[in-house]
This record gives structure tokens, C-alpha cells and sequence, in this order.
């Protein structure tokens, strides 16, 4: 078996900062509104909407219910791909049930792009583009953790043309 590299999947927190950080509040609010909602809520306001007690629990309840769903998503999506680097290969995964397998050789890599937004660097994480041969990308890969590495463990490959 050959030496891995590079072993990872996509970060949640770092693909997605300010996502993951509002549907973990909107998880807190949601939980706060079913349990005490009746009481932060004024009565005034209650009957101005005609909204009573077990109304704003069942709020809170989908509230909780639709970040909880949305965090799942994000974190089976991020689970979902895996990048792997040995000396000799790239191997990308993509799928749940399915699956796309995506293997370029070291010897083949002509380029290494990284592309890092301010937040991807703040969190460190990045974007890889991997060309071959021609001008469109071999293989491009989102919101991975220290992107630096990746170029850096690519480049270092003797074998490697870029």
C-alpha cells in the first residue's frame, strides 16, 4: 500500500463560516422560542397575530427542525468527498450513493492553481485546481483544508511536472 500524503475531505466550518455559524444559532433560537417562547414574546404582540403558546413552540420546533436539516446536508455534502495524495497519485471521490472516481497521475500534473477568498485564509482553506494537459482543469476541488500543503506535497513529487 502506498504512502498517503494527503488525507481529507472537505471542512463544514471552513467551506461554509458564516453558514454553519447561523444555523447553529438558528438551532439555539428555534429551541428557545418552542420552550419559552410564550414568555419572551409580548402578550400584545400574541394577540395582535393571534398566536398562542403551542403555535410558537411549533415555530420553534420547525425552526430547529430546518437548520438541523440544513447543517446535515452541508456536513453529508462535505463528507461525501475525499481527496487522497500518495507519491504516485491524486485520487478524488465524489458521491454518496453513487460514486466518481477521479485518479490522475503525479507525472501528469502540469499545474497547481489554489485559490483561497479572505475567509478561506483566515480558517485555512482553499480551493485546488489541478491542470494536465490542455486548458481546461483536470480536477477542481472546493473548501479543503490547508490548500498550501496540497501544492506544496504536489510540487514536491519528483515525478511531478508542475
Amino acid at each position: 500500500m502506498p504512502e498517503i500524503l494527503y488525507d481529507a475531505h472537505p471542512s463544514l466550518l471552513r467551506s461554509r463560516p458564516f453558514g454553519t455559524l447561523l444555523a447553529i444559532l438558528l438551532m439555539l433560537g428555534g429551541i428557545l422560542v418552542a420552550l419559552v417562547g410564550d414568555q419572551i414574546v409580548p402578550p400584545e404582540f400574541r394577540q395582535s397575530v393571534q398566536v398562542d403558546g403551542r403555535t410558537l413552540q411549533m415555530i420553534g420546533i420547525g425552526i430547529f427542525a430546518f437548520a438541523t436539516l440544513q447543517l446535515l446536508i452541508w456536513w453529508v455534502t462535505a463528507r461525501t468527498d475525499h481527496l487522497e495524495i500518495t507519491p504516485d497519485e491524486i485520487l478524488w471521490t465524489h458521491g454518496l450513493l453513487s460514486k466518481q472516481y477521479t485518479e490522475i497521475n503525479m507525472a501528469s500534473v502540469r499545474t497547481v492553481r489554489v485559490t483561497q477568498t479572505l475567509f478561506q485564509r483566515i480558517m485555512n482553506a482553499g480551493d485546488i485546481t489541478l491542470y494536465t494537459a490542455g486548458d481546461t482543469p483536470e480536477l477542481m476541488v472546493c473548501g479543503l483544508p490547508d490548500p498550501g500543503q496540497i501544492r506544496e506535497l504536489i510540487k514536491a513529487q519528483p515525478t511531478s511536472g508542475g
